[in-house]
């Protein structure tokens, strides 16, 4: 079974990627963005099924999907978000994605849900499509940290340095060292990874 997971968070990738292959029976790739993901698909495709995240560079909402479900005369293409609401995931669903994959999903669950998908089903958590939309509501993660401090942040979850998220900010490094420190207490990270994943469960970024 062939699977394409294309997201710019590549901790994320990573994971998903471990998941997946530890199940056996799974070859999986990654791209960081839609054009990535196409030029895989040009290169190496086809795929059992190709998993999208909603937020990545490259995809314009939902333009992204209907990119990457008519290229090369149609695909299986999930979409994938933690910050998708359900109006999005049911026009995603009406749209001809194979599904909708909230990041919240447990491994096992996400195992599953690929499994459904590659073998041709359409797939979308039942909780999730039955929760009344909350997409005007603050996020609870977001609420505890300044603006200076979600910058900060979002640098974390994308990997990158101190000295590299200084540069981006155009501040000192030992000014970002603080904000690290600060949002750490915060949100009761003890180190990047940590303050990464709980980003990412929170659906920040």
């Amino acid at each position: 079974m062939k699977i394409l997971i294309a997201d710019d968070h590549g901790l994320l990738r990573d994971t998903l990627t471990m998941f997946l292959e530890d199940e056996g029976g799974m070859d999986t790739m990654t791209a960081a963005n839609l054009d990535g993901a196409l030029g895989a698909l040009d290169a190496n495709g086809p795929f059992d099924l190709i998993i999208l995240d909603y937020n990545m560079p490259g995809m314009s909402g939902l333009n992204g999907l209907k990119k990457a479900l008519a290229h090369n005369g149609g695909q299986r293409v999930a979409l994938m978000s933690g910050v998708a609401t359900r109006s999005i995931a049911e026009e995603a669903l009406s749209y001809g994605a194979a599904g909708f994959v909230p990041k919240t999903l447990s491994a096992k669950s996400l195992i599953n849900a690929v499994r459904f998908m590659a073998m041709g089903e359409q797939y979308a958590p039942i909780d999730f499509m039955t929760t009344e939309d909350e997409a005007d509501a603050p996020n609870p993660l977001a609420e505890k940290l300044s603006r200076r401090e979600m910058q900060v942040l979002e640098g974390l979850s994308k990997g990158k340095s101190n000295k590299e998220i200084a540069r981006d900010l155009d501040l000192q490094e030992p000014t970002i060292k603080l904000h690290v420190k600060t949002l750490y207490r915060k949100i009761g990270a003890g180190n990047r990874t940590q303050a990464a994943l709980i980003a990412k469960d929170a659906g920040l970024f």
